[in-house]
């Protein structure tokens, strides 16, 4: 599989956009997600490890899952991460964890998975009982938030409702919407949700 966030990746801490992204949308899970010291977290779509970078002091381990080696690779340097984030280049909807999880967060990675039904299927069949989830993404946009050009986008975005239906089919319940951070860009503004939730 191609990684299409080799280039990216040597950037994508330095980029002022991503790093406030990431910075609105940690404190929200730090904030809205009840953390504790004994938790095994995992970081889907965990990048250079910026969402890990918030939720390692709250927790006692996390797997930082993602398809993209190079970005991994970043995170895997980050002296603050060592000891307590394990990174996994895998796509968990070709071969499942061999883990239970307490948590599952993940920033910006959903529109990147064409199939979103079984994403939440896979990410069910690796949460411990009464385990939680904190996603966050876009609100559903007119496609122009992505570069016309770019590779690897399925969706522009989610309708809340839709989501949340999707969500309960999958066995979530107390789903529970928040707008973590707003993007701000030539184009437009851009919200991105946080959606928690428990299983089991």
């Amino acid at each position: 599989m191609a990684d299409l966030f080799e280039e990216k990746a040597q950037e994508w801490d330095t980029n002022e956009m991503i790093t406030a992204l990431s910075a609105g949308i940690g404190s929200a899970i730090v904030e809205g997600v009840p953390l504790s010291s004994h938790m095994s977290v995992m970081d889907f779509g965990a990048g250079t490890g910026l969402i890990s970078a918030h939720i390692a002091p709250h927790v006692n381990r996390i797997t930082a899952v993602d398809v993209s080696e190079s970005m991994l690779e970043k995170l895997a340097a980050k002296p603050e991460l060592q000891g307590k984030v394990e990174v996994c280049c895998q796509d968990i909807l070709e071969e499942t964890l061999e883990q239970e999880f307490d948590l599952i967060v993940s920033a910006m990675a959903l529109h990147h998975v064409e199939e979103t039904e079984k994403l939440f299927r896979r990410f069910a069949d690796v949460l411990t009982p009464g385990g939680q989830v904190a996603l966050a993404d876009l609100d559903r946009e007119d496609g122009t938030f992505h570069p016309a050009d770019v590779e690897g986008v399925f969706h522009h975005g989610f309708e809340r409702d839709a989501l949340e239906s999707l969500m309960r089919e999958q066995g979530f319940t107390d789903i529970q919407f928040t707008t973590a951070h707003v993007v701000n860009k030539e184009e437009g503004d851009y919200p991105i949700f946080l959606v928690t939730a428990s299983y089991g």
